[in-house]
């Protein structure tokens, strides 16, 4: 008797690659929503506590973190109500990659949030502005303020377990944002609470893990020390330290032109003076 589909060799065969391949086609799909963000997250402009600080006169990190929460709020929602459009008259090709967007375009909106908050409550990632990056992606992947003990590489985010909750961040975001590909503008309000509503809600949660780690403005070091990321020494060359220090920083004191030290260079008597053989 010939073998029936799903029975012998060829059924379980068959019933294996029919499951498997859906699931390799979603996998690939995070995949690549996945390395758009990590490629994204280095890119994305993030201000300084300086530069905070004189964008905002007069308020304390309160004050200021309430204002960077609804620019992003705002921001966000923009970018569901404008998915939520171009998907007014649905194109089922297109589906996937509107999807896409939204969520890699609402990931650079919440992490530039997300790290900017870590400056105003003096949480500062440690390591140049790459490692500071990955530090507050790993923040935007599990939903709390990074570990400051902690460096986060650029290689563990592209394998291992962050990878893995990356990944399933992803999915989440994918799933929640499904609605906003309802037709007939419907897609554009959906897009734009819902958005709403998750980075308002990421934002709090990131804020009461910064709040109970807050270190005053007064208690942090200046601006520019002990971060490469900053400007400072940590990090770098000795060669670009020594261009930076200059005079009076760290460097050999600068004489005014025309002077030369005790003895001249190399033996040589100061100027102005003849040479004497000896």
């Amino acid at each position: 008797m010939a073998p029936t589909a799903g029975s012998g060799p060829a059924g379980p065969k068959t019933g294996i690659l029919q499951r498997t391949r859906p699931d390799r086609r979603v996998r690939a799909a995070l995949e690549r929503v996945a390395d758009a963000i990590v490629h994204t997250a280095p890119r994305v402009p993030v201000r300084d506590l300086a530069t905070l600080r004189r964008q905002f006169p007069g308020l304390g990190p309160e004050e200021i973190a309430d204002r960077l929460i609804a620019g992003a709020v705002k921001g966000s929602a923009t970018v569901g109500a404008g998915i939520g459009a171009a998907a007014m008259m649905p194109a089922p090709p297109a589906m996937p990659a509107e999807l896409a967007a939204e969520i890699v375009g609402v990931a650079s909106i919440e992490l530039k949030l997300i790290a900017e908050l870590h400056e105003v409550y003096g949480v500062r990632a440690a390591g140049p502005a790459r490692q500071r990056a990955m530090a507050y992606l790993g923040a935007w992947t599990d939903e709390r303020g990074i570990d400051t003990a902690k460096l986060v590489s650029f290689d563990a985010v592209l394998g291992g377990p962050m990878r893995r909750r990356l990944r399933q961040q992803v999915l989440k975001r994918t799933v929640r944002n499904l609605p906003t590909l309802a037709p007939f503008l419907m897609g554009a309000a959906a897009g734009a609470l819902m958005n709403h509503r998750d980075t308002r809600k990421l934002a709090e949660r990131i804020r009461d893990d910064l709040r109970a780690r807050q270190v005053p403005w007064d208690a942090l070091p200046p601006a520019g020390e002990g971060s490469a990321a900053s400007g400072g020494s940590e990090g770098r060359t000795g060669a670009e330290r020594a261009v930076d220090a200059g005079p009076g920083k760290g460097g050999p004191a600068a004489l005014p032109p025309g002077d030369v030290p005790p003895g001249g260079p190399a033996g040589l008597p100061p100027a102005g003076q003849p040479r004497t053989e000896r």
